[in-house]
This record gives structure tokens, C-alpha cells and sequence, in this order.
């Protein structure tokens, strides 16, 4: 069995008992990264064998790693923060153990764009996740098929990179596209401001952002 399992991105009170459970009852548990995981870990007194799982190795373990659960094994999938696959590393295992016949079970969980969405007071009966943006290129073709879309849609951003993100989205879209940006879900400082594109833009030249980044901007009006 392979077990996707949902971690705190932020509050680490924030992990469901059943969460809890698994990790503690698993032979080995995937970590994005064990240095961030074993915090986690160690802060709910879980001493399960713990082995890196991550964008750079992903490729070339999942098989492998399939093939250990189809002979018995059980393993869990942790992303440093969050449900994996989601922006995060974990498809390439999933779809290893579908293949391999691997049972799969993603238990429900913590993710960044959920309490964003809410939070937002955009409309959120519809919406698309586009997740990050590529950095070079198709970025311009993206921003404008973005801007085309008619319900409201959610990116994830760096802080590094956000003022030029909201310019971009301003360019292409309308500067005066309502968005809302938020930051430090569920820790100590969290944050949402809301305005124009151009006003969060604006904001955020004066107020450089700390922290991971949900972007959520209004779907072009009919």
C-alpha cells in the first residue's frame, strides 16, 4: 500500500489523527525533504525510517519503490508541506504503483490553495488551479490563456518573484482584475490583502512579502 499522506503548512497541529497513524504504523515513509519531515516527525514522536523522495530523484526511484509495496511493504508519502503531487513531488510514485498494482490511498489533508480560495471573497463555485507558472518559456502563452478563462483561477508564487508576477498579470489580464494574495497560511503571521491587481502590485513594492505565496485572481467577466 502506498499512502499519500497530507502534512501542516504551516500550524503543526494542522495533521489529522489518522495522519498520525499511518506514519507511526508504515515501514518507510517518503519525505521531500528529511531535514524539514523530521521536524514533524520528531515533534509527534514518530521514529519511522525516513528516506528522501524529490523532483531530482523521483524519476528514476518510483519503480523501484513500487516494486518494494507490491512484495509486501507498506510506505508513505509525506511533501514538506501540504498533499503531495500538488506542486509537490509524488505523481511519478503514484502512477509507478498504479502500474505495478500498488494499492493507493491519499488520505484528505492540508493544502495552501483551499483556506486561499475561501479567504479570497472571490467567487469559488468554479475555479482553476494553474499551480506555478514556468519561468521562462510559455510563461507569455499561459498569462494569456489565463486571461480568457471566465472563473476564478489560483497560482502559487515565490515572494521573490510575486511584484513581478502581479505586473505581468496586470499586463495581460487588466490591471483592474480583482485578486487577493495570500501568505503564511495557518502561521503566526498569516496574511491576505485584497484589491485590484495594480493595488496589490503597488502593496507589495512597498511591502516586500515573506513566505509561500497564493496568488487567486478574478475569471474575466462576461
Amino acid at each position: 500500500m502506498l499512502y499519500v499522506v497530507p502534512t501542516p503548512i504551516g500550524n503543526l497541529e494542522d495533521i489529522t489523527l489518522r495522519a498520525l497513524q499511518v506514519l507511526k504504523q508504515v515501514d518507510l515513509i517518503l519525505a521531500e525533504d528529511t531535514r524539514t519531515s523530521s521536524v514533524l516527525l520528531k515533534h509527534y514522536d514518530i521514529h519511522t525510517p525516513l528516506k528522501s523522495h524529490h523532483k531530482f530523484n523521483e524519476h528514476e526511484t518510483s519503480m523501484a519503490l513500487a516494486q518494494r509495496m507490491a512484495a509486501g511493504e507498506n510506505i508513505a508519502l509525506i511533501s514538506d508541506a501540504g498533499t503531495p503531487c500538488i506542486s509537490d513531488p509524488g505523481f511519478f510514485l503514484v502512477r509507478a504503483c498504479v502500474a505495478a498494482g500498488v494499492e493507493v490511498q491519499c488520505l484528505p489533508g492540508a493544502t495552501a490553495f483551499v483556506p486561499a480560495l475561501v479567504n479570497s471573497g472571490l467567487p469559488n463555485d468554479r475555479f482553476y488551479f494553474e499551480g506555478f507558472l514556468p519561468q521562462k518559456k510559455g510563461r507569455q502563452t499561459r498569462l494569456k490563456q489565463l486571461a480568457q478563462l471566465e472563473h476564478t483561477f489560483i497560482l502559487y508564487e515565490s515572494p521573490f518573484r510575486l511584484v513581478k508576477t502581479l505586473e505581468q498579470l496586470a499586463e495581460h489580464i487588466g490591471s483592474e482584475r480583482l485578486a487577493s494574495v495570500s501568505r503564511e497560511i495557518s502561521k503566526l503571521h498569516e496574511d491576505t490583502q485584497r484589491g485590484t491587481l495594480s493595488e496589490l502590485c503597488e502593496y507589495y513594492k512597498t511591502n516586500p512579502p515573506k513566505g509561500e505565496i497564493v496568488i487567486i485572481v478574478e475569471g474575466k467577466k462576461e
